[in-house]
């Protein structure tokens, strides 16, 4: 399958967003450890009064978040690769 160059900016997008959803997502999840460790008290309240969600699910769905993010990144990234290969061959 030879993918012309304007059918992989698509890819190039959802890596972007891959890697982006695991960096942002990654901080949430350690703000969300760092406050279980320190302050435990804290895990009941409000992520924010704008976000009417718990500290500890917010860390939780941003856990899941970091793993679609990394698992988005590596998947473009190695189909990318591959795409490279195939194009030079």
């Amino acid at each position: 399958m030879n993918m012309t160059p304007s059918a992989t900016k698509p890819m190039l997008v959802v890596k972007v967003v891959g890697q982006m959803l695991f960096f942002f997502g990654f901080l949430a999840w350690l703000d969300g450890v760092v406050v279980q460790f320190t302050h435990p008290e804290w895990l009941p309240m409000r992520v924010s009064h704008l976000l009417n969600v718990r500290t500890d699910n917010f860390t939780i769905a941003m856990f899941f978040v970091c793993a679609l993010g990394f698992l988005m990144w590596r998947i473009t990234a190695e189909f990318l690769k591959n795409q490279e290969k195939t194009r030079v061959a």
